[in-house]
């Protein structure tokens, strides 16, 4: 059995109904879900909109491969109304969800980097990973979650709900 942590994001609609429906979506087609930490809210990362972000956190048992998880993930966010635009920056969005980590694997695909490429620089993904999963190492820096949400220089404002 596989380990994937899951990141899931939104700020346009009722996120927390969203995440509701995705946690159930993702317990049938990706694995069961174990834990989730409570919702975080911050303001939008990496571009201006007046709607800030929930973020939650998911522990997920699976076995699936990386990839069978990633095209389960993008299939949910399409049921739930995401509608992927082509652009180089960031969005408002109804649902993301992202894959942050599975078991202790480095991935470097064209499609998929895991762990997440920009994990270790975002509060509001590690705050409520650490809140599940403080003592998980980070395979690529050898960290614990919890020792790279210390040495964050994200300060941007992340508030459990």
């Amino acid at each position: 059995m596989n380990i994937v942590y899951l990141l899931l994001g939104g700020n346009l609609g009722n996120s927390k109904k969203i995440f509701k429906h995705a946690i159930q979506m993702l317990g049938i087609t990706v694995g069961p879900v174990s834990h989730s930490s409570s919702l975080y809210e911050s303001q939008p990362w990496g571009f201006k909109h007046k709607n800030n972000f929930i973020n939650q956190a998911l522990k997920v048992s699976t076995n699936l491969s990386p990839i069978q998880i990633l095209n389960a993930c993008l299939l949910v966010e399409k049921q739930l109304g995401r509608i992927r635009v082509k652009a180089d920056n960031y969005q408002a969005r109804i649902i993301d969800i992202d894959i942050l980590l599975y078991n202790t694997e480095i991935i470097n695909d064209k499609d998929l980097i895991i762990p997440h490429l920009h994990l270790h620089n975002r509060r509001f993904a590690l705050l409520p990973l650490s809140e599940i999963a403080s003592n998980q190492i980070h395979p690529k820096f050898d960290k614990t979650i919890a020792q790279l949400l210390y040495s964050c220089s994200d300060d941007s404002n992340v508030c459990k709900l």
